[in-house]
């Protein structure tokens, strides 16, 4: 089985918020969001997979401020955890202004499956650990594995 370093799948995407984009409350509606992380979840899984994937679950999905029409979103993913064959994904959203500054708007973790030619879930390839933060996340990224066991064997 192969083995990919976090760098070579971290994805980030760039969106410019329209008015199509905003809920009646004239922010960035939540779904949209959603949905882009999720899209971004999914690259950075098929970048370090290199095969179809699912998403499995989403946790944390903590919005901490709005954005507003015209504002850029930045949304930047990377692996922080495999298992046999599901990867956890975090995804962070970042409100860019026109000098650059990023303020943190969102932070999520997909559980992502791998799936073979015939869409059942399949070994993903091995993470290589290059950094102390990289090894906070991975520690990290553990006890958020086993607090979703918990709730799955508790009926959450």
């Amino acid at each position: 089985m192969t083995e990919r370093k976090v760098v070579d799948s971290m994805t980030e995407t760039i969106h410019m918020i329209r008015p199509t984009h905003l809920n009646s409350a004239g922010r960035l509606f939540g779904g949209t969001l959603m949905q882009w992380l999720d899209e971004v979840a999914g690259l950075v899984a098929k970048r370090h997979t290199h095969m179809n994937v699912i998403t499995a679950s989403v946790d944390n999905l903590k919005f901490l401020q709005g954005a507003y029409a015209n504002d850029m979103v930045v949304i930047i993913g990377k692996v922080t955890f495999v298992g046999r064959t599901s990867m956890e994904i975090r995804v962070d959203t970042y409100r860019e202004d026109l000098e650059g500054m990023r303020r943190p708007i969102n932070r999520a973790f997909f559980t992502m499956v791998a799936l073979d030619e015939n869409d059942r879930p399949t070994e993903v390839p091995r993470l290589i650990i290059e950094t102390e933060n990289e090894k906070a996340e991975w520690e990290s990224a553990q006890k958020r594995r086993q607090m979703r066991l918990t709730r799955k064997e508790e009926g959450f």
